[in-house]
């Protein structure tokens, strides 16, 4: 890991050590995962496709009609009525 100096202001430092306890955390922790999101979104949104098409297709349910009555398999799996 690389060490690196941030600077907060009040609210962020008071509001960021809240969550942290909140979440037994640390605020090293929050920042760590803060980063992660802001790479994860900045992934250019072809890259982003062509991971999605890469993955499509490759599992199998087993449910020949899933596409199909997808939202009544999602409700029953929640307990749900369908409509």
């Amino acid at each position: 890991m690389v060490r690196t100096i941030i600077q907060l202001d009040d609210e962020q430092h008071r509001e960021l050590k809240r969550i942290a306890r909140e979440r037994h955390k640390s605020m090293s922790a929050l920042i760590r995962e803060g980063v992660d999101r802001i790479i994860r979104d900045a992934v250019a949104p072809e890259d982003r496709k062509r991971r999605a098409l890469e993955v499509a297709g490759k599992y199998r349910s087993g449910i020949r009609d899933l596409a199909e009555k997808h939202d009544a398999y999602l409700a029953e799996d929640y307990g749900e009525e369908t409509r």
